[in-house]
């Protein structure tokens, strides 16, 4: 289920930002940058945090090293999204958003024609602020995929990122902090580590529930409610209910 999300990184990174900003959705976000010219930057920074590192991932697959793939991804987001107004030329009629953005960068990438050096281009007031002291890092078996899956496979791993992010976050606030922890050890952490899980059984005596099945129903509970905010972010993204399913299903069959 989860095993897109074994995405490795050289250091803890935001991918989310805050809860609320993690369920903003997506091509309402797009309106306003449209709409609201008083507010357009920091719609747009918050657009470009949740899109950068599937970007630079795209690059580094075509054949790009670090600092070239960092030059790229600011010229692009400096050159294409923001200088040639992309975002106010997407529409959501058209199909997802980072479909859009994705023919986009490959075109950006022919244009440019790998020149050694992108940044010297941009001035200095209008370089975008990323986060791009943490770079991601593809596991070995995909990091051998097409440039195009890394890219996709890059922003499924930021949305499970979120999701579970949010998720912890809910069960906090619900008082359910038994429940995250249930949940981490028998089956978020064993499925991203690649390991059986605790057998319900120790799981119990670890955290003085009532019986297996209490820890069974906890695990449930914490499933259900991960399937739920990642169904409402996906919608987020897309026309709708349909298109939501068909991306739930791909990334919990991945």
């Amino acid at each position: 289920m989860l095993g897109i999300y074994a995405m490795a990184f050289s250091d803890q990174t935001d991918m989310g930002g805050t809860a609320e900003e993690f369920l903003t959705t997506h091509w309402s976000l797009i309106d306003g940058i449209k709409k609201q010219q008083d507010t357009r930057q920091s719609l747009i920074g918050l657009l470009l945090k949740r899109y950068w590192k599937p970007v630079y991932c795209y690059l580094r697959r075509t054949g790009c090293g670090n600092e070239q793939a960092k030059d790229l991804t600011q010229g692009f987001f400096h050159e294409v999204v923001l200088s040639r107004r992309l975002i106010e030329r997407a529409d959501p009629s058209k199909g997802r958003f980072r479909t859009f953005l994705l023919h986009a960068l490959k075109q950006y990438v022919i244009d440019m024609g790998r020149r050694e050096s992108v940044q010297a281009n941009i001035p200095a007031d209008k370089t975008v602020p990323l986060e791009i002291a943490h770079l991601p890092l593809l596991p070995q078996t995909v990091s051998k995929w097409s440039p195009e899956a890394c890219f996709h496979y890059a922003w499924k791993s930021a949305i499970l990122d979120q999701t579970l992010t949010v998720v912890e976050e809910e069960c906090l606030r619900a008082g359910q902090e038994t429940h995250w922890q249930v949940f981490r050890d028998h089956f978020l952490n064993p499925t991203l580590e690649g390991r059986q899980p605790l057998p319900l059984k120790e799981i119990r005596r670890c955290y003085g529930l009532a019986s297996e099945k209490t820890a069974s129903n906890m695990v449930v509970t914490v499933k259900r409610r991960f399937k739920r905010v990642l169904r409402k972010h996906l919608r987020s993204t897309v026309r709708c209910d349909a298109e939501a399913d068909e991306e739930l299903r791909d990334i919990l069959d991945t």
